[in-house]
């Protein structure tokens, strides 16, 4: 499924682009928007028109869960993007019905928790019986390196990995947002820098 919203039948580089704020970067920009695939999550940023580049602007993969704070990109030009929906908390106390905010017609594709979200727990140590569940960015790059393992994988935008004991997010649109207990930054960072030091991801500042 997110092969037929790439650029072409096959995916060799995949950009995951996190929501931390990030300085110009033209360049990053660039190799941003020349991956065939390009994951975006949450409440996120782009790039506009004829103003400094950083984020770049091509989209074809959005990640949302309940809590999102629509910015004005998340559901713009949608028809031509996938949405998926992180649902680690129907594990819990979340039923499965359609967000009141979700356009009424966009489809509704959830990531499947036992095929990734626990999975991904277990590596971090998570208690599987406990309300506990890895930040969006977490999963989102865990879904890249379990789908394409043969892909050259680039995260960018990941305030986590050198600051894993924050306890507010920044982003990259709208205001910052306390990191809630349900994460364990501290166990993610170590997972998503053991992977960098693998060669199975690469960290682009």
């Amino acid at each position: 499924m997110l092969v037929a919203y790439g650029r072409g039948q096959r995916v060799d580089t995949v950009t995951v682009v996190g929501n931390a704020p990030m300085p110009a970067s033209a360049p990053r920009a660039d190799l941003i928007d020349n991956s065939d695939l390009v994951i975006r999550m949450t409440t996120f940023a782009l790039d506009e028109p004829g103003g400094e580049r950083a984020y770049g602007r091509k989209t074809d993969v959005v990640v949302l869960h309940r809590g999102v704070l629509v910015s004005p990109h998340t559901f713009a030009d949608y028809t031509s993007r996938l949405y998926l929906l992180a649902e680690p908390g129907r594990l819990h106390w979340e039923p499965e019905v359609i967000p009141d905010w979700w356009p009424e017609d966009l489809g509704f594709v959830p990531i499947p928790n036992r095929p990734f979200v626990q999975p991904l727990g277990l590596l971090l140590g998570l208690d599987p019986a406990e309300p506990a569940w890895a930040t969006t960015g977490t999963l989102v790059a865990y879904l890249a390196v379990r789908l394409f393992p043969e892909a050259k994988i680039r995260l960018t935008g990941y305030s986590i990995i050198d600051d894993p004991d924050q306890t507010t997010f920044a982003h990259a649109w709208g205001e910052r947002v306390n990191v809630t207990g349900d994460h364990k930054l501290r166990a993610e960072s170590a997972l998503l820098r053991s992977w960098s030091d693998e060669g199975r991801i690469e960290l682009v500042p």
